[in-house]
């Protein structure tokens, strides 16, 4: 689809790209890898056309369209949440626009035999099917969907954009690409304002997209439940794995391990051939075997030994003071911000040495409760700490304590004690501060650098109970593993609010979940509490519909009671009553049409399994799966749409 051929990038005198070729498929789920710094940015920009390359080519069809979510952006603020999500779909709403005009056009036609009606057929039938791919007429309950799987409730549709932080306005600048329904999906730090939650439909997401997906992520678990193809750039060039994050990891261990010896036979060979060089150098009779061996040597292509950093850096929390068996208790805690009750009535005890997750989707009272904990918000109910407490906490707000006059090496060097100031350069390096970025002022690091700084001076601080709110969002996978590790070996006790399950796979024991005004404690890991999670969801599905269930069977025998108790409706005025009859028509007959839509959608969808059950060939099953996966999708949306309706209908009915 995507076709980048010998593409060079340079800034100055450096060379970000040196000569790159790879292509990207209609099918692709691609992982860019590299360190900070090596270009995958900058890659995604020349592939959307942002960055120009120095030298090369960025071939794409004219008719494949690219959806870019960028790290940054600016935003409007004129629209509402839904308003918004729904301008990206610009060209569904014209190409029904253009449907209906062609349809109005064809039954007015009578050119039956002409060669251009049979093309003006043609042209309908591929509009009519692109117009069904994307949504047609069910695009309000997509909408929904999509802003509902990234954490938005339906009460936030109708509030202005300007109402949400940067987090939630990139969360809607993410659902206006994935309703577009872009042929190549470009996503770069997309999960940083994830909750897990939303992070997990985003993965079933894309794991059931129709185009390809490049992503940037520091997202370990996100790379390998989304991505089957790993594109790594180091030093200028590109090696493309046939794999995810974690399967690359090994290949990419293999690769440098063979490069290796291939390094140390060549560094040999050298090695002999100048020392013969410089011993025969000045004698006639091996002027010519001399000669031969110096050109020999002008040829030979250097092999150049990839970047990779294969410290192994262990970096420790100072000795955590001596405490009590309880680290914090809570009794009874409500909080609540005007009218809105985030936290209600809620219990819970932290003891000394445990490693526990606060998760949770945003906005449910996750970070308020790690403030309650450090006294600085007031509450009902009484937060004690233990005896012999001292506590060390990261917020995102951290990272604005600092003195923006101090360099980045002068503010780790002030709080370092001991044998750790001999490993402050090693530490910063680890945290991605290396050679003229320690002598850099705090005042001009960007908002992420900060950040890295604020949890490395954490890290220099002796205390016994670490309250650390998304530490991760801006580290990159190896700094995470360091952190993650220096945490494991912390003997005090840690509360981690995080989204970043490969951060909490192994470090955490308990799992409180924030839901509902409630504070839920789990035992385990993090996947414990998400399979859980899954359990519990289905628990509660059956548990609606058996309560259901019955009221659906008394509603027959109390149908009789309930029009004899109905004295309002014969006061209506006649136009009332028209009008109210009107809409419950309406909304009737939008119920059954969704439902005889499902029904045929079902019908299809079971054809197809049919036909999959007895194909012969790949690429017969190939285009099969491909039309299962987007009948299932619209009958998600189809479902969506009668679920809503049927609300409508039972609101409108039920006095």
């Amino acid at each position: 689809m995507i076709a980048i051929n010998n593409l060079s990038v340079a800034f100055g005198g450096f060379r970000l790209f040196d000569g790159i070729t790879f292509n990207v498929g209609d099918k692709d789920r691609i992982g860019l890898a590299g360190k900070n710094g090596a270009g995958k940015s900058t890659m995604l920009k020349v592939i959307c056309g942002i960055q120009p390359p120095t030298e090369g080519t960025v071939s794409i069809p004219k008719e494949c369209s690219i959806g870019y979510l960028p790290q940054h952006m600016t935003y409007g603020d004129d629209k509402t949440v839904f308003a918004e999500a729904e301008s990206a779909l610009k060209e569904l709403k014209e190409l029904q626009s253009r449907v209906d005009e062609m349809n109005a056009e064809l039954a007015v036609r009578t050119d039956y035999e002409s060669e251009e009606y049979m093309e003006f057929l043609t042209e309908l039938s591929e509009k009519t099917e692109r117009l069904s791919l994307m949504g047609g007429d069910n695009y309000k309950a997509e909408i929904e969907t999509t802003l509902k799987g990234l954490g938005f409730e339906r009460t936030d549709f109708e509030r202005p954009t300007k109402e949400f932080s940067g987090g939630w306005r990139m969360r809607i600048e993410l659902a206006k690409i994935l309703l577009s329904h872009p042929d190549v999906i470009l996503l770069d730090e997309p999960t940083n304002h994830l909750d897990i939650e939303s992070i997990q439909w985003l993965e079933d997401f894309l794991k059931d997209y129709s185009g390809a997906v490049v992503v940037i992520s520091h997202d370990r678990a996100f790379l390998d439940n989304v991505t089957t193809r790993t594109v790594e750039i180091v030093l200028g060039k590109i090696y493309d794995y046939k794999a995810n994050y974690s399967k690359y990891l090994i290949l990419r261990q293999e690769r440098f391990e063979q490069q290796m010896n291939a390094y140390k036979n060549q560094q040999k060979m050298i090695a002999d051939t100048e020392k013969f060089i410089e011993r025969f150098r000045y004698k006639a009779t091996k002027s010519v075997q001399v000669q031969s061996r110096i050109k020999q040597l002008e040829k030979v292509e250097r092999i150049q030994i990839d970047d990779f950093d294969k410290s192994a850096l262990n970096i420790k929390f100072p000795p955590a003071p001596h405490s009590g068996v309880i680290s914090v208790q809570g009794k009874h805690i409500t909080k609540a911000f005007g009218d809105h009750v985030v936290i209600n009535d809620v219990d819970f005890e932290i003891e000394r040495g445990e490693k526990v997750a606060f998760v949770g989707r945003n906005g449910e009272g996750k970070t308020t409760m790690a403030r309650m904990i450090m006294r600085e918000l007031e509450h009902q109910g009484e937060i004690v700490l233990g005896h012999g407490i001292k506590i060390g906490y990261f917020a995102q707000n951290q990272a604005d304590m600092l003195n923006p006059e101090d360099t980045v090496f002068d503010t780790v060097d002030r709080v370092a004690v001991g044998d750790i100031r001999l490993k402050i350069r090693d530490m910063l390096g680890a945290f991605m501060f290396s050679g003229e970025d320690i002598d850099k002022k705090v005042g001009v690091l960007s908002g992420g650098e900060r950040t890295r700084l604020a949890m490395i001076k954490l890290l220099l601080e002796p205390v016994n109970l670490l309250i650390l709110d998304e530490p991760t969002n801006h580290l990159d996978i190896r700094s995470k593993e360091i952190l993650k590790q220096a945490i494991k070996d912390f003997g005090g006790t840690a509360i981690v609010v995080s989204h970043d399950r490969e951060f909490l796979d192994g470090l955490v024991s308990k799992t409180y979940e924030f839901r509902g005004g409630k504070m839920k404690l789990h035992l385990g890991g993090i996947y414990d509490f998400l399979r859980d999670r899954k359990l519990e969801s289905l628990r509660e599905l059956e548990a609606e519909k058996a309560k259901a269930q019955p009221q659906a069977k008394q509603a027959q025998p109390a149908a009789p009671k309930k029009q004899e108790a109905q004295p309002a409706k014969p006061q209506m005025t006649y136009e009332q009553k028209r009008e109210y009859d009107r809409k419950v028509n309406k909304l009737t007959k939008s119920v059954k049409t969704a439902e005889e839509d499902i029904a045929k959608t079902e019908a299809e969808i079971a054809d197809i399994e049919k036909q999959l059950e007895s194909c012969t060939s790949n690429e017969q099953a190939t285009e099969l799966a491909t039309k299962h996966t987007e009948a299932n999708a619209k009958l998600e949306s189809l479902m969506a749409q009668w679920e809503d309706l049927q609300a409508q209908l039972e609101e409108l009915t039920k006095n």
